[in-house]
């Protein structure tokens, strides 16, 4: 994969990786859930480098269960529930290896409506609609893959503003998005 700087985690080694390999991340979305964005996407560099191989489907995939699982539990812990997302991480490289070859960024490489990739993205283990639209919104935004329609299928994560992870292209920003999130939540909680 080869994109422009992405700068998500705060971490040169971490965001280096993000903008060179799909499937990292793949795995930092996957991971962007009750823990703090530029930490669940500083979770692949840390899992590449507990487990000591090249950071692809076909070597998660074929790694032992436990070895996955002991990378994601050794302090600091990958993500705040790493039995569970450990099992996650090693699904999604398994579904990659099975459906598309083992190669990340075929699920949405030469995909020319964006509701399709979409639909690739949802299916994902870990993703569901909302983070299939995120994810989308970053391939648009930064990543620059634009399939048609990106935008619309995005939903709200398309439009202009800092909503989400898609937004984050600096440490200001990622303040911003933070500073959004929680008041989304605090309104939710008013309105409930």
């Amino acid at each position: 994969m080869t994109s422009p700087r992405l700068r998500l985690t705060g971490d040169e080694r971490g965001d280096e990786l993000l903008s060179t390999n799909a499937f990292a991340l793949l795995i930092g979305m996957l991971l962007d859930q009750q823990i703090r964005m530029e930490i669940a996407f500083l979770g692949p560099s840390r899992l590449r480098d507990r487990l000591g191989i090249e950071l692809t489907p076909a070597n998660v995939a074929a790694s032992a269960p436990e070895r996955i699982d002991a990378a994601f539990r050794e302090k600091p812990a990958i993500h705040r529930f790493p039995g569970a997302m450990a099992k996650r991480v090693q699904a999604l490289a398994q579904m990659i290896v099975d459906d598309y070859d083992g190669d990340a960024e075929a699920v949405w490489r030469d995909v020319r409506e964006a509701k399709d990739v979409h639909a690739r993205l949802s299916k994902l283990p870990g993703f569901g609609p909302e983070k299939a639209a995120i994810f989308l919104a970053l391939l648009g935004k930064q990543v620059k893959v634009r399939p048609r329609g990106w935008r619309e299928a995005a939903g709200e994560y398309g439009e202009n503003g800092f909503r989400s992870i898609a937004d984050v292209v600096s440490q200001e920003s990622l303040l911003l998005v933070r500073e959004s999130k929680q008041a989304v939540k605090a309104a939710d909680r008013a309105g409930s």
